[in-house]
C-alpha cells in the first residue's frame, strides 16, 4: 500500500479546491518546489488512481441521474459491471454484497418521459441477472462537488484561502491553466464564509441548489439560461477524461483556438455548469472498509436527517431518492470495526432512521470519470 506524506496529501486537498490550478501555485501553498508537486502527482497517477475529471452540472447538462442496483449470479456479475463501466452515461459502478449486487449512477436525459434506456433495452437479457431496481436522485446533500472530507484534512484555512483566491482572480489570459469561481467548495469553512451572494453560493451536482438552501426549495437553473452549445458538450467531454488537459489538447478536440477554449471553460466555470472532482483510491487514505446504506426515513424528518448525514466525515455521498427507501449514503471507514461503530453510535442515534440496509463495497469498477482503455497512455496534462 502506497504511503502518503503531507505533500502527497497537500497535493491531493489543493486539487479537490481547484483541480486546474498550476503545480507552481501548489508548491507554493504547501511549501515544496513544482518539480516536487509535478512528481508527486505523476506518482499518485500511477499508483493511486489520481486523476482530476470535469464534470457537468446535471441540471445545466439537461440530466436526470438514476442509481440502478442489479443482482446477478457470481459467475455473471463481473462481466456485466465491466460492459456497464464501459457506458459512456454511467459513473460510480460498485461491486457490492458480497460480489452478487452491481451498483451504478445512470445519466438520462431529463424530461417526463425520461427514463434510463440502459433498464428498458440495454441490461444484457442474461439468465445470471435475478433483479433489477431504479431509485431515481431528487436531491443530494453531499456528493459532487461537496465530497468526502477524508481527502480535504491536511492545508490550514490559510492555505485553501490561498489557493481559492488565486483560482477566483486569475485571468485566464494571464494563466492558461486557472480559470473563474469553481463549483468545488475547500472546506466546510470557507464555504460558509463564501455564502455571502447566491452566484457565489456552491450547489449540489445533482439538483443545482446551493448547499445551504434547503430541499422544499426550488431552483431552476436552466431558467433564463440557454442550452449548452455543441463546443461546450466537447470542451466537457475532453475534460471527463482529464480535467487538467491543455487548451491545446482541448483545443483539438472541440476544433476552437486556444483562447476561445480558455475563455469558454471561464465562463462554464464561473456558471458553475461544470465542477471539477478529484478521483483517488480512499484505501490510500486510510479508508479500506466501503458500503453502500440504504435507508427509509419518516419524509418530514428526512431533510434534518440528511443535512445531519451531510456532515459526517465518514459518507462521501448522501442523497434522497425514489423507491422502498428514500435516503441513499455511501460510508467510506478505516475498518468493518469502524464501520460498526459508526452504523451503530452515530445513525444509530437518529430515530428517524426506520430501517438501514448495509451493502458492503468490494470494489470501484468505475468512478466518476470515463475508464482509460487498458494499453492506452494517460492523456497529457499541463506540466506548469
Amino acid at each position: 500500500m502506497l504511503t502518503l506524506d503531507d505533500v502527497d496529501r497537500g497535493l491531493i486537498h489543493a486539487l479537490s479546491i481547484d483541480g486546474r490550478a498550476p503545480f507552481g501555485r501548489i508548491a507554493e501553498v504547501i511549501g515544496t518546489s513544482a518539480q516536487t508537486v509535478a512528481r508527486r502527482y505523476r506518482r499518485l497517477r500511477a499508483e493511486a488512481a489520481l486523476r482530476v475529471v470535469g464534470l457537468p452540472n446535471p441540471d445545466r447538462a439537461g440530466q436526470t441521474q438514476w442509481m440502478i442496483r442489479l443482482t446477478a449470479t457470481p459467475s455473471t456479475v463481473r462481466d456485466l459491471s465491466h460492459s456497464l463501466a464501459r457506458r459512456a452515461d454511467t459513473s460510480w459502478v460498485k461491486l457490492a454484497s458480497g460480489g452478487t449486487e452491481i451498483f451504478a449512477v445512470i445519466h438520462a436525459p431529463s424530461g417526463a418521459q425520461a427514463v434510463p434506456s440502459l433498464l428498458l433495452h440495454d441490461i444484457p437479457r442474461r439468465a445470471g441477472i435475478t433483479a433489477v431496481s431504479a431509485h431515481c436522485l431528487l436531491h443530494t446533500y453531499l456528493g459532487g462537488p461537496t465530497g468526502w472530507r477524508g481527502r480535504l484534512e491536511t492545508l490550514t484555512e490559510q492555505q485553501q484561502q490561498r489557493l481559492a483566491q488565486a483560482r477566483d482572480t486569475d485571468s485566464p489570459a494571464r494563466r492558461p491553466s486557472s480559470t473563474h469561481q469553481s463549483a468545488y467548495p475547500p472546506s466546510s469553512t470557507h464555504q460558509s464564509a463564501r455564502q455571502s451572494s447566491p452566484a457565489d453560493r456552491p450547489t449540489d451536482q445533482s439538483t443545482g441548489r446551493p448547499t445551504d438552501q434547503p430541499a422544499d426549495q426550488p431552483t431552476d437553473l436552466s431558467a433564463g439560461r440557454p442550452p449548452l452549445a455543441r463546443v461546450d458538450h466537447d470542451l466537457i467531454d475532453a475534460l471527463r477524461h482529464d480535467g487538467r488537459a491543455t487548451y491545446a489538447d482541448l483545443a483539438a478536440a472541440t476544433g476552437l483556438s486556444q483562447a476561445t477554449v480558455a475563455r469558454r471553460l471561464a465562463e462554464l466555470r464561473a456558471s458553475e455548469t461544470i465542477f471539477f472532482d478529484v478521483e483517488v483510491a480512499p484505501a490510500v487514505l486510510g479508508a479500506t472498509t466501503q458500503a453502500l446504506l440504504w435507508m427509509s426515513v419518516q419524509p418530514g424528518h428526512l431533510d434534518r436527517v440528511a443535512t445531519t448525514l451531510a456532515g459526517h466525515r465518514e459518507l462521501a455521498l448522501v442523497a434522497a431518492t425514489t423507491g422502498r427507501t428514500n435516503l441513499l449514503a455511501n460510508a467510506l471507514c478505516r475498518s468493518p470495526a469502524d464501520l460498526h461503530d459508526y452504523l451503530t453510535h452515530r445513525l444509530g442515534g437518529l430515530d428517524a432512521i426506520h430501517t438501514l440496509e448495509t451493502a458492503p463495497v468490494l470494489h470501484t469498477v468505475k468512478a466518476a470519470g470515463p475508464l482509460v482503455p487498458m494499453g492506452m497512455r494517460a492523456p497529457s496534462s499541463m506540466p506548469y
